[in-house]
């Protein structure tokens, strides 16, 4: 009893579970979310400026993260920032493949390759990466979902309006949170038809493609309206220019409001966070954990 009322402690911190199958390997997410490590292999992401444009800086970022306690890390070699142009392909596997192949006889994590191409995604896939990031949601190229089925990997379907070019001239909606649900649900079943089972497909509602501040703020306030759709749902607020426009300062200077979005997405039903500054991403959760659960945590 406070103040005379009874309080009703609500375990918020413990996300929905569910099973992600991998090659026939069946994983659990939950009840702590999963972090995804971001590592940009380009020389223009809004986020780190080109500072792991090498392989040899790539892989010593990527196994950091793994130390700090990334489950998986998302390797990508083309910028979707706005305004970025498309990428080629064969420049775009330049970039991943050997960071690829030279990261995973280093580690156990899981390797998630952020592409919307199938050549890239096959050959990636083909050096022992385990999921398909997919910014387009098969939209960019019509053969992704039959190379995802083919490897028997999961998919991230991401929600983006436009293109990296044009998602952020004036994005508008009819009704967001609806539009965004409807959009799901037709990948949902275009991955089905492809022959992607059910407990291989994530969702990622896409903050920051194609969405002004506003739209971003309500996603992340309603993501529990997507948790109908029984499907792991990841966000990736890290760094994005919604919170710039709260906070008024520059990318490198995030960190406090990205902890902030991570910890409202896990309330409202977010499993997997997708970010750049994962130790202190970890911590936060830790401390967040331990007072829910009155516990210290040992790690």
């Amino acid at each position: 009893m406070i103040g005379g009322k009874t309080q009703i402690k609500q375990k918020w911190f413990e996300v929905p579970t569910y099973q992600l199958d991998i090659r026939g390997q069946k994983l659990t997410i939950g009840p702590r979310p999963w972090i995804m490590g971001v590592v940009n292999v380009t020389p223009d992401s809004f986020s780190d400026g080109g500072k792991f444009y090498n392989v040899d800086k790539a892989v010593e970022r990527a196994l950091e993260l793994v130390g700090q306690g990334a489950r998986i890390i998302d390797i990508g070699g083309e910028s979707t920032r706005p305004g970025a142009r498309e990428v080629p392909a064969e420049e775009e596997l330049q970039r991943v493949i050997p960071v690829i192949k030279r990261l995973r006889p280093k580690t156990s994590a899981l390797i998630s390759a952020d592409t919307r191409k199938s050549l890239v995604a096959q050959a990636a896939l083909e050096e022992g990466a385990d999921i398909i990031n997919d910014i387009s949601a098969f939209s960019h190229d019509p053969k992704m979902a039959q190379v995802v089925a083919a490897f028997q990997v999961p998919v991230i379907i991401m929600h983006m309006l436009g293109t990296p070019e044009t998602m952020q001239l004036n994005p508008q909606y009819r009704n967001l949170l609806f539009d965004l649900k409807y959009f799901f649900l037709d990948r949902i079943r275009q991955a089905r038809e492809a022959g992607i089972p059910e407990d291989r497909i994530i969702l990622d509602p896409g903050i920051g493609f194609g969405k002004t501040l506003e739209h971003n703020l309500t996603i992340i306030n309603h993501l529990d309206y997507f948790l109908d759709l029984n499907k792991p749902i990841l966000v990736g607020p890290s760094r994005k220019s919604f919170i710039g426009g709260i906070l008024g300062v520059p990318a490198d200077q995030r960190l406090e409001g990205t902890i902030s979005a991570v910890l409202i997405s896990l309330i409202r039903g977010a499993s997997l966070i997708r970010v750049h500054d994962v130790l202190e991403i970890k911590r936060a959760l830790q401390t967040a954990e331990s007072i829910v659960n009155e516990i210290r945590m040992a790690d």
